[in-house]
């Protein structure tokens, strides 16, 4: 009887491992501790019943919050969101019309005004925000 359990613990990591779902793999949780149970005189009803109730109570109360950290993973800062709050000088002119550069780390950006105001080379500026490629900056004494 092990050897089933075995057999279902292994079909439902196959399964997971295609499908990246979250679901099954409390499923193969549930059969590894079958495994154990199996070798007890308990009958093999019992242990579809124990199997069932732990797997279902596993995917209720874990799922949820495994699937709330893996969502914290991928709303995680990226290295351009360093940049907010950085202090820089405009290297070309920033108008309410036309967007000017700013050069940061070596690299030249597109900057426009926060406020759409003109902004003249060689101003300390603070980068308030990150769109696409473009920064948007507002001079520093503001």
């Amino acid at each position: 009887l092990p050897w089933f359990w075995i057999a279902v613990m292994i079909i439902c990591i196959v399964i997971e491992s295609c499908t990246f779902s979250l679901t099954t793999l409390w499923f193969a949780c549930g059969a590894f501790l079958s495994i154990f149970i199996s070798l007890t005189p308990l009958p093999f009803r019992w242990q579809v019943l124990i199997f069932a109730v732990v797997s279902c109570l596993l995917l209720i109360l874990t799922r949820p919050l495994l699937l709330k950290k893996m969502q914290e993973r991928k709303e995680s800062r990226t290295n351009v969101d360093s940049l907010i709050g950085k202090k820089i000088q405009v290297t070309k002119n920033i108008s309410q019309f036309s967007k000017g550069e700013i050069k940061t780390n070596g690299i030249i950006w597109s900057a426009e005004s926060e406020d759409g105001s003109e902004i003249s080379e060689g101003t300390v500026c603070v980068i308030v925000k990150i769109t696409g490629n473009t920064l948007t900056v507002k001079p520093e004494n503001k």
